[in-house]
């Protein structure tokens, strides 16, 4: 299953918007025009339906409705969000609206589920209105009512968000408890715990790769202090013949996020969200990961969705027009449109310049100058 749609009405920066989404999506725009928020729809629904999440708990872990709803929506409108969804087999589409009750509880407007045009759940019904009390939960988070659409409540469980950082990896204390954190709190737990064969393989193919990313780096391996806590070690080249050993501890930041992004990148399974997965890399790096997201794309058979400010990134002339989302942010709300839709971006591109140097100046501030004189 896959997401070909996504719909949003009153959700964090967009008062009103409408997406077709493909295999692979790069969110491009200024800081604060809500490219997180975007990617957080994606997230909101995984938390719908993950255990130990459900409904309410996705709600307040955001602050509640009133934060979540547009800044630029009037008076207490409902908050949508509406996602197509294709498998082999059929369409589908998963809508929900939702508000606050008066006791500034959430509480559900809106529950609908279509498979191949046939409608399969449409909320409120008779029961809810009997009981109004159980508009405080979706079916989505609910066994016993959800089996004629469970495929959709696994395909959301799947999605994963990924934003390493690599202080919790090094110190792993911080996240303890946590399970597939998307930060990485629990990376190596999560290395450890996968199977002999599975992590030996994986861990060739990012010793290969960081070969080329980082200088000097021979081999890296996963092991276990005496405590039984993981770690990750890389043997470097020094003038000792036998070469030196640094952990996890000693890593870089860059280093960190590389190994992270390649190790989800081989992993199969629902969309992967990724926040600005530049960050502490080399340009020339950075050059090399739409291409490398592409080949887990068709491997792996997942969708990967990320944000960006990086014209290195956008410099790949394998990107497609409808695979960037552009956010324009305005006083109605952020406005969402593909590269595609605007005329002059394709101009540029028909005159010889790139799709970065296209693009990214739309995203800059327009007074951005004035920074420098910050202090006098």
């Amino acid at each position: 299953m896959k997401f070909h749609a996504i719909a949003l009405k009153n959700w964090k920066n967009f008062a009103q918007v409408e997406v077709s989404i493909p295999d692979r999506l790069f969110l491009v725009g200024p800081n604060a025009s809500g490219k997180s928020n975007l990617l957080d729809a994606f997230r909101f629904l995984r938390d719908l339906a993950s255990t130990g999440g459900g409904f309410q708990e996705a709600v307040a872990r955001r602050g509640g409705v009133t934060a979540i709803r547009c800044l630029a929506a009037r008076r207490q409108p409902d908050i949508e969000i509406c996602v197509g969804l294709k498998d082999d087999d059929n369409e589908w589409s998963y809508e929900i609206a939702f508000n606050q009750d008066s006791q500034r509880r959430p509480h559900l407007k809106k529950e609908r589920v279509l498979c191949g045009g046939q409608i399969l759940l449409e909320r409120p019904n008779e029961e809810d209105r009997a009981d109004p009390a159980r508009l405080t939960q979706t079916y989505l988070e609910q066994v016993n009512v959800n089996r004629s659409f469970r495929e959709i409540v696994k395909f959301f469980d799947s999605i994963r968000y990924l934003h390493i950082v690599p202080q919790l990896v090094r110190e792993p204390d911080r996240s303890v408890g946590r399970i597939n954190d998307p930060f990485g709190g629990d990376f190596l737990e999560q290395l450890a715990k996968t199977s002999d064969k599975t992590r030996k393989a994986r861990l060739r193919r990012i010793q290969e790769a960081l070969r080329v990313a980082v200088p000097q780096l021979q081999e890296i391996e996963l092991w276990r202090d005496v405590r039984g806590i993981p770690h990750l070690r890389g043997k470097y080249e020094h003038w000792r013949p036998q070469g030196a050993w640094q952990t996890e501890e000693q890593f870089s930041d860059g280093t960190l996020r590389l190994m992270g992004l390649l190790w989800v990148a081989m992993e199969k399974g629902g969309p992967l969200l990724l926040e600005e997965p530049e960050l502490s890399l080399h340009p020339e790096i950075v050059r090399m990961l739409p291409q490398m997201l592409a080949r887990a794309v068709r491997r792996t058979g997942r969708q990967i969705f990320l944000s960006t400010h990086s014209p290195d990134l956008l410099q790949d002339e394998g990107i497609g027009l409808d695979e960037v989302l552009l956010l324009l942010p305005g006083k109605e709300g952020t406005a969402v449109k593909t590269a595609a839709a605007l005329e002059d971006v394709c101009h540029l591109l028909e005159g010889g310049l790139s799709l970065a140097d296209a693009v990214i100046p739309k995203t800059k501030p327009k007074q951005a100058t004035q920074l420098a004189l910050f202090g006098e």
